[in-house]
Parts: structure tokens; C-alpha cells; sequence
């Protein structure tokens, strides 16, 4: 046994389940872990400029790798308030981040001392466990816990809030002893995937929808497998895109009311069966129910339990880790294959293909300003299947998602349910320092850019190179479109004439010398025939100075992209251009239905 302060036990606990890098912002009343940080070596810490911003690059850092545990730290009162955004985030999208405040002493934490707010109470609904360790034997149990409910079952984030004298207080410890609690995830059984093969081939037109938990499971293999040996196209959802190349021959593209492909909804319209693998029918990719399931059978798989039948009832429901599933319907489908009882998939998968290849978006404008759909079409030339996409939310994430191409899973790093502005630079920080040799892009509006800005300095700082395409319209785009409904445009407007840049001519921030303020690289494109060069600059820029590279393109005011104003993924309104005048937003769009 070892003697040891409570918060030196924390970090050597941190180090034993495998945390190399945190993210965060010292405090008074977390400078004792700190301390304990600095003496235990082993954990490389990024300080971050915003503590909500540290822990989005905890969730950038989890979402890089398999094991992989972001951790982001902040001192007590607003560190962890502010820190609630990103566990909200992580949550949502099933990601194990650990959060770690400082707290006021134990003795006035409910005496309204200076930054003293019962953080674990705020956090309780947005993590998996939120606790404040009031006792100082307790602090490895509970951290031995935290480990173990962010692995275990659906992967989420936990709090752990540390009163300064409870970090501060010498307990017995034994590293060397030290060992992780089990990790426990359900697992299907054979005569329950038996039942399901049974079920998927008994349908003419199966579909396997492929959610973010195949990739969370490490379990695109085994999808892929299965979808060969049956012969059933693969719509993965936004979460689990990646999960299957975007150019393989069973992706039937991505289904949807926005991040959605036209053919990926035509065949999903078409299809008769559909089993859902580590998905949970999120609302952006459903619509409406009653058009989404009419005239189909559903077979659903995943880890949570009680996510099954939670949005809508399927025919058969299996709780089980996608890996373990999979692993099942691979075995039970070569059986099956062998003896000759596999039906044959190849005209139904030739039909889905058509549909690839003659419902395809338009990409191509030479127009100045910029249309955005060109700025996607040269970023799918200029950075390959290796990279890894960033984006949270807005037109740009949603024309993203359309348009670009994600060949590898974890290379489609995106926030999907709580979407908040200001996610991707963090993420992007995040992603970049798990994986230093990745070619990372990330996407966004000027809005999202604009929201937590002030993390690029991080990237300087700490020599964390990556490239960030901004596009640029001055407007909250996605606002705009939505308030075509109200038939407002109101409050969503950007522009304004900078006094000190006329020559951005009321596109109002002048994001490039923002960002070499902040000690980054940038880039302005106002002509579509200069993206290419441009991001083969940033690429050379990123590698030899080693800090964010950011590509502004600024872009025509106002752009429609493709969705659905109905809820329903049959009625996608689809804008094809007219006539135009150079440098005008168009004049006239085509509504055209699938």
C-alpha cells in the first residue's frame, strides 16, 4: 500500500485505464489535482481557452479511436456549468467523456460560498453518473465506477466534482493492485438472430440500417461481412456514416429529412424489411413515423435495452453490443450460405445502385460568389478516403453530409443530437492531438466559427495542426431557410460594412486576420476556381508551421439545400438552379419531390 493525497490516487487511476490526454482549465479549487497531474507524469494536458471547449475536445479525442476516453477538467462553479454543453453532447451521441470539477470544501458547499453549486445535481440528467465525493477513501472506488459505467452497456460521459480538501486528503492507495472493473455489454444469443435471418429472409427488399453504434462497437468488419455474404445494401445513418465506404458497391446512401442522399430515400421507400443495428430512429433521419415504417418490417439490435420500442414499436427487438450481434448474423448467414438459403439480393442491390447513379445532386458552379455545393465538390478532390471530417451543425454540415464522401468509420466525426454552435473547433483540436498524423478537416458556417473562435489559439499553442474550411455567407443559414415557414427573415443576418475591411464588402467579420490574431494560418477564396489551390496551400501551410490553416470561402448570400419541410422523407424538396446572374443569389429554383 501506498500513501497518497485523494487527488494523486485520481490520476494514477486515469493513467491505469489507459487516459493519456486531458483537456481542460486549472482553478482554485482544482489546482490540488492539478498539482498531483504535474507530479504523476503520464497524462499530457492541452489547456484549453474555454472550458465548454475543453470538453469537446474531449468528445473529439473519444471519437478518434476505440478505447479511447476524453477527459476535460475545470475548476468549481461556472467550469462545470459551462462544461454541461458538452456532456449534454456526449450523452446524446453515446460517447464516454470523463469530466472532472473542482468543488468549494466539503464544509461550506451548501453555505453559497464563493463558486460552490451542486454541480452533480445540474450534470445528473445529461450524464450516466454525476457525483460529488464528499469522502476520501471513496475517490477510487469512484473513479474505478466512472470507468466502468462509460464503457458498460450504451457509452456515455460521467462527472466527478472533488471538494479542494477532499484532493487534498492523504489516503492508502496500491496502484500496483489496481485493476478495472469488468465491462459489461448484453449479448445476443443464436436463436435469436436465428429468428431475425428468418424474418430478413422471408422480405423481398431488405435493408440494414447501420447506426453510430457499429462504429462505437468497432464492428464495421463484421457489418460488412454480413452485408456481402447476404447481398443487402447498407444505409448507414449520420452517426454511422463511415461505418461502410461511400463508394462500395451495397452503400445505398444515407436516409433522411437533411443529411440524406436522394437515392438513399427512394430506396428506403422501395424497401420492405429494414434491421436496425446500433441505431435509435433519431427524428432527423425518420421523419414522420407512420411514412417511415408503413410497409415494413422492422428488426431492431441495440446495446440499450430500453432503446428498443422507445420511437416506435419494431417487429422483434434483440438488446445486444453490435459487435456480439453481428458477429452472430455473420456466422448463422455462412451457415445459411452454405446450405443454399440464402435468397438472392443481386437485382434488388442493382435497383439501389441505379438510384445512385442517376439521383445525384448538381455540384458544379462556376458562379462568384461561391455556391456552396462547388466548395464540397473540390474538397472531395482535394483531401482523400484517409481524412477525418469534423462538423456539429447548420447548412454547412447538412450540404456537408450530402455532398462529401466518408470511406473509413471515425473519419465522419460529427455531433448529432445536441448539434451546438462553436462544437467543431474544440472536436476538430480534439481529433487532431489523438491522432497527429490524420489529415483533419473540419466544416463550418461563419457562425459556428464565430462561436468559440478563441480555440484556435489552443491550436497555436500547442502546435496542433489541422485545416478548417469556413464557409461564409453572413447569414445563419439554416435559420433563414427554416423561417420560410414563417415567411420571416428575421434576426439571422451577419452582414455588416467593417470599418476595417471595406474590401469584404459587408460579409462583416474579417475571419483571416481573426485567425492569425489568434497565431493560425488563413486563407480568403472568393472565385471557385481558387479552392483547389487553396487547400493544397493549406495542406503545405498546416505541415510546415504545425498550427490550424483555416480556408474562408465566402459564399453567395442565400442557398437552399435539398430537405424536407413536412417531416416526411418522401417529400425532400429538391432546388435545381436556374438562371442566374453572376454574383447574385438565384433568381428562381425548381421544387422537385423524390
Amino acid at each position: 500500500m501506498a500513501r497518497m493525497t485523494a487527488a494523486r490516487a485520481a490520476v494514477e487511476i486515469l493513467k491505469l485505464e489507459g487516459v493519456t490526454g486531458a483537456f481542460g482549465v486549472p482553478g482554485a479549487a482544482i489546482n490540488p489535482f492539478y498539482a498531483a497531474l504535474r507530479a504523476a507524469g503520464g497524462v499530457e494536458h492541452t489547456l484549453a481557452r474555454h472550458v465548454e471547449g475543453a470538453s469537446h475536445m474531449a468528445e473529439g479525442y473519444t471519437r478518434t479511436h476505440p478505447g479511447n476516453i476524453g477527459v476535460c477538467i475545470g475548476t468549481s462553479g461556472p467550469a462545470g456549468t459551462d462544461m454541461i454543453t458538452g456532456l449534454y453532447s456526449a450523452i446524446g451521441d453515446s460517447v464516454p467523456i470523463l469530466c472532472i470539477t473542482g468543488q468549494a470544501p466539503t464544509a461550506v458547499i451548501h453555505k453559497e460560498d464563493f463558486q460552490a453549486v451542486d454541480i452533480a445535481a445540474i450534470a445528473a440528467p445529461v450524464t450516466k453518473m454525476a457525483v460529488t465525493v464528499l469522502e476520501a477513501a471513496q475517490v477510487p472506488g469512484v473513479f474505478q465506477q466512472a470507468f466502468h459505467l462509460m464503457r458498460s452497456g450504451r457509452p456515455g460521459p460521467v462527472l466527478i466534482d472533488l471538494p479542494v480538501d477532499v484532493q487534498q486528503t492523504e489516503i492508502e492507495f496500491d496502484p500496483d493492485t489496481y485493476a478495472p472493473l469488468p465491462v459489461y455489454k448484453p449479448a445476443a444469443t443464436r436463436p435469436q438472430i436465428e429468428k431475425a435471418l428468418r424474418m430478413l429472409n422471408a422480405s423481398e427488399r431488405p435493408l440494414i440500417v447501420a447506426g453510430g453504434g457499429v462504429i462505437t462497437a468497432d464492428a464495421t468488419e463484421l457489418l460488412m461481412e454480413f452485408a456481402e455474404l447476404t447481398g443487402i445494401p447498407v444505409i448507414p445513418t449520420l452517426m454511422g456514416w463511415g461505418a461502410i465506404a461511400d463508394d462500395h458497391e451495397l452503400n445505398a446512401g444515407m436516409v433522411g429529412l437533411q443529411t440524406a442522399h436522394r437515392y438513399g430515400n427512394a430506396t428506403f421507400l422501395e424497401s420492405d424489411f429494414v434491421l436496425g443495428i446500433g441505431n435509435r430512429w433519431a427524428n432527423r433521419h425518420t421523419g414522420r413515423i407512420d411514412v417511415y415504417t408503413a410497409g415494413r418490417t422492422f428488426v431492431h439490435v441495440d446495446v440499450e435495452p430500453t432503446q428498443i420500442g422507445r420511437i416506435f414499436a419494431p417487429d422483434y427487438g434483440i438488446a445486444s453490443d453490435a459487435k456480439a450481434a453481428l458477429g452472430l448474423f455473420v456466422e448463422a448467414a455462412r451457415e445459411a450460405g452454405a446450405a443454399g438459403a440464402l435468397p438472392d439480393r443481386s437485382a434488388w442491390a442493382a435497383a439501389a445502385q441505379h438510384r445512385r447513379a442517376t439521383l445525384q445532386r448538381r455540384t458544379h458552379f462556376d458562379d462568384v460568389p461561391i455556391k456552396p455545393q462547388r466548395v464540397y465538390e473540390e474538397m472531395n478532390k482535394a483531401f482523400g478516403p484517409e481524412t477525418r471530417y469534423v462538423s456539429t451543425i447548420g447548412l454547412s454540415q447538412i450540404a456537408g453530409a450530402q455532398m462529401l464522401h466518408v470511406h473509413r468509420p471515425r473519419h465522419w466525426i460529427n455531433c448529432g443530437q445536441a448539434g451546438p454552435l462553436g462544437w467543431t473547433i474544440p472536436a476538430a483540436l480534439g481529433v487532431a492531438k489523438a491522432d497527429p498524423r490524420a489529415q483533419v478537416v473540419a466544416l463550418s458556417g461563419d457562425y459556428d466559427f464565430q462561436f468559440m473562435i478563441e480555440e484556435l489559439a489552443v491550436g497555436a499553442q500547442h502546435r496542433i495542426p489541422y485545416i478548417h474550411v469556413l464557409v461564409n455567407n453572413a447569414y445563419l443559414g439554416l435559420i433563414r431557410q427554416a423561417q420560410r415557414a414563417f415567411d420571416i427573415d428575421f434576426q439571422v443576418k451577419l452582414e455588416f460594412e467593417n470599418v476595417n475591411a471595406p474590401e469584404l464588402g459587408g460579409y462583416g467579420v474579417d475571419h483571416v486576420k481573426v485567425a492569425e490574431g489568434l497565431g493560425c494560418k488563413a486563407i480568403r477564396v472568393t472565385d471557385p476556381a481558387e479552392l483547389a489551390a487553396a487547400f493544397e496551400q493549406a495542406k503545405k501551410l498546416a505541415a510546415e508551421f504545425r498550427v490550424p490553416v483555416v480556408v474562408e470561402a465566402i459564399l453567395e448570400r442565400v442557398t437552399d439545400i435539398a430537405m424536407s419541410v413536412t417531416n416526411d422523407i418522401g417529400d425532400v424538396v429538391e432546388f435545381e438552379e436556374l438562371a442566374t446572374e453572376p454574383g447574385h443569389a438565384p433568381t428562381a429554383v425548381r421544387a422537385l419531390r423524390v
